[in-house]
């Protein structure tokens, strides 16, 4: 096969690329490099089976080279910045919502109907069912991401009811492991190496969440589709939920994050069970439809969590990177 990898620079879309190169196929990498880093590709450059199309998935003239002559799409390409979406809301619109319509437009004209979409369960906003299954109730949108993500959502469907595309949705939590740019893990280190004596946490630390291991995130990609075949007539269109059957409380990852830098740190929390506006205090999913393929993660949380920590103290290039 040969797909199409947006975001093929990033955290998730290098894993990714890596995976679909080992496992024989073909992959045309589309990336702007604004977040993504050409370093994570070193492997897949080395491999006759990888062509990476530098450029923004709002241009036409990219998106067109990129998606030519491929059998499906993973598209990963997104603003990632939950915290800071209400401070740039055109964001969020433009490289998610619009990025996502003017990809499936592109794919319509090209013939390409099968598509694998990164959703999140920002998506889900602040559901009251626990762990919350794929057909829950969706309440009211808490951030501008969750909200974009939802729509992007939204178009999937649409596509394949009106134009007989194959569409998957995997709405994750947040993932970990090598490669990892963005998130408390990286903001706690990145502060303790700062000064090991001193974490500031946003929040009281009681929040609830669950996390999943980047390699088990992309193992759920590649087999649940491989596992669902494609659909003779198109117009299918499934969501998944992937993450750890399990979560942990933001005070328990502070401190194992401590321990695995050795460090006795004087934990500072801040006030209320969430750290900003759209953070979620309680994230869960049922991530049993998932498992009933196959699947299942091979990490706990607390293995996660403290493999990267390992990773961003082999790696402080990224700091620097990621300012």
């Amino acid at each position: 096969m040969k797909y199409l990898v947006t975001g093929a620079a990033g955290f998730v879309g290098s894993h990714l690329t890596d995976a679909l190169i080992a496992r024989g196929h073909r992959v045309v990498g589309l990336d702007n490099l604004s977040s993504g880093q050409e370093r994570f590709l070193e492997a897949a450059c080395q491999s006759d089976r990888f062509a990476l199309v530098r450029g923004d998935i709002l241009d036409p003239d990219v998106r067109r080279r990129a998606v030519t002559d491929v059998d499906a799409v993973f598209h990963l390409a997104a603003n990632a910045d939950v915290r800071g979406s209400f401070a740039s809301p055109r964001t969020d619109l433009e490289q998610n919502t619009l990025g996502t319509f003017e990809l499936l437009e592109s794919m319509r004209e090209t013939g390409v109907k099968r598509i694998i979409f990164a959703s999140s369960a920002a998506a889900l906003g602040e559901p009251e069912v626990f762990p919350t299954p794929e057909n829950c109730p969706i309440p009211a949108q808490t951030s501008l991401y969750g909200a974009s993500k939802m729509a992007c959502e939204g178009l999937l469907a649409a596509y394949c009811e009106g134009y007989g595309f194959e569409g998957h949705a995997f709405r994750f939590v947040s993932l970990l492991g090598p490669r990892y740019a963005h998130g408390h893990v990286f903001d706690f280190v990145k502060q303790l190496l700062a000064d090991p004596t001193r974490l500031q946490v946003l929040g009281d630390g009681s929040q609830r969440k669950s996390y999943l291991h980047v390699e088990d995130c992309v193992r759920a990609l590649v087999d649940i589709c491989d596992h669902q075949g494609s659909a003779a007539d198109g117009g299918r269109y499934e969501v998944y939920h992937l993450g750890a059957p399990a979560f942990c409380q933001v005070h328990e990852s502070a401190q194992w994050i401590c321990d695995e830098m050795g460090v006795s740190a004087q934990i500072q929390y801040g006030t209320g069970n969430r750290g900003w506006i759209g953070d979620s205090p309680f994230v869960f999913l049922d991530v049993s439809k998932a498992m009933s393929t196959g699947w299942s993660p091979t990490h706990s949380i607390e293995q996660s969590v403290r493999e990267t920590v390992r990773w961003l103290l082999d790696n402080q290039w990224i700091f620097e990177r990621r300012q």
